[in-house]
């Protein structure tokens, strides 16, 4: 059911409860969920009621209410409802849309990336071992989640010389004439080719299996006794492939086991408030090893409480992820048992929600605490300092105001092909990575290389759009719409700015502050000159903060532009970035990759690690690190 009013009266609360008690008539008293708009249709609030018909007649009266729903219903204009057969129903709805919708008066989960899994794959002959992310459609066993990319690769990376199971895809399986590079290295045991049995490829895939599920007592005794058999044999190159084996097994575990008995499955989420923020750490424990935490930081008023935001952000975690048999929570939620309801349905197996108060379980949720206390008193602080940045970067551009959003543009391409224009946002938190955006160049008149032409290009599409999607430049409650920025940064001198400023003209944009950044003579950082419309280049003081801190803007675009160049000139080629670098054969990418474990292993790697290789100069080493490190 969905219906509309918009009426004005004496005071802005009083209007606001005229609006919400003209539907008291119709509004059934049964389960359900509601939503509040503004006067521009943009969602305000979501919530659900076990009775529709109670649950909003309460926002009829200003007595008791706190300044925040007094304000929400002040700014309501219209009102949308939508019937439930059952609370749980409308509890699994209200996190979806508030996920989706993002009301400004709701808690908010921000951070809603998923999550990588290992997974062995059960559609193929030869089983495959990969990094999985997403919808879990796949045929297989998913083991998970771990708490980053970076942990599941490093795992993988070290699990693969314990456990030799094909990465490829199918495709290349197939195609394969000859082992590839991972199984000179020793991660694979070459099944396309023939190099394993079928049978002894199997027992490695469920060796792989049973560890994952948390066997790994058993097989460490097994490969121990095959060690034990090999060298009293004389088998002595046997015997030191399951040393390295065992070697590998007991590295992953001092990572990861952190001894709770008897606990299969278990996320434990501890919040922590202060200053009006909360952080919520949650640590992922499967078969008793640590898979990694996370902290999320969600969006709520300040006069939230720590139950109420994990009420609210259990509900938004679990909406578009498998929920665990046991979730360990620091505070007691307000709808513990009801959420505990919704989640068994939706998982179709019982999952229970407790707040442990002894022993070793209370012990992790100390753990866990401490982890959400330190991960918030870090991002205060670094929100104190971003602050302060935006507040001198707004000085130093003459700006009203501190910009609330930066958006800073480069691009990137070699001699003119794989043409790419990049974005990065910044803002009072830091950057804003999910606003990143990739332009691929599509100006087929555009001569190659002509990186005037290609800011033009980005420019103008960036926004026309946002001219199109939000052309009042009111932002969006919901969250659906792109935001305007308060600031642009081009990477470039006056002929850069010159082509951004005809495209501002063009479309007739007049109230954002446009500046370009470019590198002083022969390129030397610390000496960069800033360039502005109506005024001569400036420079600023090597030392001065605020010049570190738009170099580090700058950088930031550029490395990012880098990249998706660079992701995009290897998918055209099928190469990986190793192959680029001049000097680096076989043989020498066989001993990078045996140490690093893959080629972004080795673009994080230290100088003096990769001058520690053997048949790795330093001259050489100074080549590879500058390859993913120098501004190019």
């Amino acid at each position: 059911m969905e219906e509309s009013v918009s009426e004005n009266l004496e005071s802005p609360f009083q209007r606001g409860a005229g609006v919400i008690k003209k539907f008291l008539k119709t509004l059934p008293s049964s389960p359900g969920v509601y939503r509040m708009i503004d006067s521009n249709e943009q969602i305000l609030y979501v919530g659900k009621a076990k009775n529709l018909k109670n649950r909003v007649s309460s926002y009829t009266k200003a007595n008791g209410q706190s300044t925040r729903i007094l304000r929400m219903v002040s700014l309501t204009h219209a009102m949308e409802f939508v019937s439930t057969h059952t609370e749980v129903e409308a509890l699994l709805l209200e996190a979806n849309l508030i996920k989706k919708l993002k009301p400004r008066y709701n808690i908010i989960l921000r951070d809603d990336k998923s999550f990588p899994y290992i997974l062995i794959t059960r559609d193929h002959e030869w089983s495959q071992i990969t990094k999985h992310r997403g919808n879990r459609s796949r045929k297989g066993e998913y083991f998970g989640p771990f708490a980053s990319a970076g942990a599941v690769n490093e795992t993988l990376a070290t699990f693969q010389r314990l456990f030799p199971l094909r990465s490829c895809t199918d495709s290349d399986f197939q195609s394969r004439t000859r082992p590839c590079l991972q199984y000179q290295i020793k991660r694979c045991s070459a099944p396309c080719v023939g190099r394993i049995s079928h049978d002894d490829y199997e027992t490695v895939v469920e060796e792989a299996r049973a560890f994952l599920a948390g066997k790994s007592h058993s097989i460490q005794e097994r490969l121990a006794d095959k060690m034990q058999k090999a060298s009293d044999a004389l088998d002595f190159e046997q015997a030191a492939v399951l040393r390295d084996r065992l070697k590998a097994m007991a590295h992953i575990q001092s990572k990861q086991t952190i001894n709770l008995n008897n606990v299969d499955e278990v996320d434990v989420i501890a919040a922590h408030q202060e200053g009006g923020q909360t952080c919520v750490q949650v640590f992922f424990i499967r078969s008793g090893q640590n898979l990694g935490n996370r902290a999320h930081y969600p969006a709520h008023n300040k006069d939230a409480e720590p139950g109420d935001v994990l009420n609210a952000f259990i509900g938004q975690f679990y909406d578009s992820r498998p929920a665990p048999k046991q979730i360990w929570v620091s505070h007691e939620l307000p709808e513990g048992e009801l959420i505990s309801e919704a989640l068994s349905i939706a998982a179709e197996k019982k999952i229970s929600i407790s707040t442990p108060k002894r022993g070793e379980k209370r012990e992790m949720l100390e753990h866990a605490i401490l982890n959400a206390k330190g991960a918030l008193a870090r991002k205060m602080a670094e929100n104190a300092s971003q602050k302060k940045h935006l507040q001198a970067v707004g000085e130093l551009f003459s700006m009203e105001t501190p910009p609330e959003r930066i958006e800073a543009y480069d691009n990137s391409h070699v001699s003119g092909t794989h043409q790419v224009g990049a974005m990065i946002v910044a803002g009072p938190e830091g950057f804003v990575k999910k606003s990143y955006r990739k332009f691929n160049i599509k100006d087929a008149d555009l001569a190659p290389g002509d990186d005037y032409g290609m800011m033009r290009e980005v420019l103008t599409r960036r926004f026309s759009r946002l001219q199109k999607e939000d052309p009042d430049k009111i932002g969006s409650a919901s969250g659906s719409r792109e935001e305007w920025p308060d600031l642009v940064l081009i990477d470039g001198g006056q002929g850069q700015l010159s082509a951004a400023r005809e495209v501002f003209d063009k479309l007739e944009i007049e109230d954002v502050t446009l500046v370009g950044i470019a590198k002083g003579p022969d390129r030397n950082a610390g000496r960069e000159r800033f360039f502005m419309t109506g005024q001569a280049p400036f420079s600023l003081p090597e030392k001065d903060p605020t010049l570190y801190f738009l170099q580090r803007l700058r950088d930031e675009v550029h490395h990012f532009a880098i990249t998706t160049h660079r992701a995009k000139r290897s998918k055209a080629i099928g190469k990986s970035p190793l192959d680029e670098i001049p000097g680096i054969g076989g043989k020498r990418k066989k001993a990078l990759l045996n140490r690093f474990g893959s080629a972004k292993g080795v673009e994080n790697a230290a100088l003096a690690d990769l001058e520690a290789i053997e048949g790795i100069s330093k001259a050489l080493a100074r080549s590879i690190h500058d390859f993913f490190h120098e501004e190019r």
